[in-house]
């Protein structure tokens, strides 16, 4: 496996310490399955073997042209402490811009920045953050990172289309839970995260929009500490009152998120999550629309995954409520349906009408009502 080379940039505010974050994660998420070292290396090279294959079935799958003999990413098998470690990377060159400009305003108001450090306090933040990377790096089968090259000037050059990660340890381990055909298995996740790939290489204004989206809404969250703790304390109240029964939020993709977002951070995640969406669900019904011949127990495959996220305990359930995990598989549901509903109206080369700008992209409610996007952006 690959530890991927990318580190948090330079420009630090302190407010979090991101590297103390990965180290945190690497140090307590446990290892996974460890198969003797040659079992091992040939499921390593099976995932990338599938990792490679896949963009010319999601080019058959998608119609993107983007997809033919796309290249422009490296493909890395990690373990779940590399994941932790690129995803701290990527997270510090994201946020860092707007904890800088937190710290610029305490200063300007004639407040020290001690003060800010110290209610965030820099390490004690980062153990926590680290404490979320390491639950996800088990939970996480592949990632497509469109910002890898945000995280150093190193990283620019060596991932100039992103980089995509398939976290060896959490395949083998749902393959086994799920018996499933390893190989089938692999090539269905692979298939997932080359089309989050394919989705950039075609609207290749994407990356650059979602950025500006999200520094824009973390710029604006963290304006004000006050208002951040009171905000912090919603969301968990939210999520209890979802733990416990007494609120559902059924129709809101936002989940607890919408208890601490103003107006303007509302329409701004609205946006964001609409855009995700679209992503996940694009990339989920291509992974089950994949041939028979190709993968023949697809749909063994799907029905057995889905299984498995309704059995639940207690305790992950209310873990994934915290961290918002619930209100992003709403979003993998509402985005394939919309995918679906689109495609059967309005056939393949009038969904992939969505990738030409981004006016062309679904807002919040057309992800609900399919049928609204189709006349404003078809129309004749």
């Amino acid at each position: 496996m690959t530890t991927p080379h990318s580190t948090p940039g330079t420009t630090d505010s302190g407010l979090i310490k991101w590297s103390f974050a990965a180290a945190v994660a690497a140090r307590t998420t446990p290892a996974g399955p460890t198969p003797p070292a040659r079992a091992m290396q040939q499921a390593v090279a099976s995932m990338r073997h599938h990792a490679e294959t896949s963009v010319d079935h999601v080019h058959r799958i998608s119609g993107l042209e983007a997809a033919r003999d796309l290249r422009d990413a490296p493909v890395v098998v990690v373990d779940r402490a590399g994941w932790a470690k690129a995803n701290a990377a990527t997270f510090a060159a994201l946020l860092e811009p707007a904890m800088n400009e937190l710290a610029g305003r305490y200063r300007a108001r004639g407040r020290g920045s001690n003060e800010l450090t110290q209610w965030i306090g820099s390490r004690a933040t980062a153990a926590e953050a680290g404490a979320i990377l390491a639950f996800l790096s088990t939970k996480v089968l592949g990632q497509y990172d469109p910002y890898a090259g945000l995280t150093s000037p190193e990283a620019a050059r060596r991932n100039p289309g992103g980089r995509l990660m398939i976290v060896a340890p959490n395949v083998l381990e749902v393959e086994r839970e799920l018996n499933v055909e390893p190989e089938d298995f692999r090539l269905w996740v692979c298939l997932h995260e080359q089309t989050h790939r394919v989705q950039f290489a075609a609207a290749p204004w994407l990356r650059n929009h979602m950025l500006g989206t999200i520094q824009d809404l973390s710029s604006s969250m963290t304006g004000d500490v006050d208002q951040l703790k009171a905000r912090m304390g919603r969301a968990v109240a939210a999520v209890g009152g979802q733990v416990k029964g007494r609120r559902r939020d059924d129709d809101d993709l936002l989940g607890p998120m919408s208890a601490v977002l103003g107006d303007r951070e509302r329409e701004l995640m609205s946006s964001a999550v609409a855009t995700m969406s679209l992503l996940e669900g694009h990339a989920n019904w291509v992974m089950d629309n994949v041939d028979s011949s190709v993968v023949s127990s697809v749909k063994t495959i799907r029905r057995r995954f889905d299984r498995r996220r309704d059995l639940q305990s207690p305790g992950q359930r209310v873990i994934r409520k915290f961290l918002g995990l619930d209100a992003k598989a709403k979003q993998y549901v509402q985005g394939q349906k919309f995918v679906t509903e689109v495609i059967d109206s309005a056939g393949l080369e009038g969904f992939n009408r969505v990738w030409d700008h981004a006016g062309n992209l679904p807002t919040e409610a057309e992800i609900r009502d399919p049928q609204s996007w189709v006349p404003r952006v078809l129309k004749p």
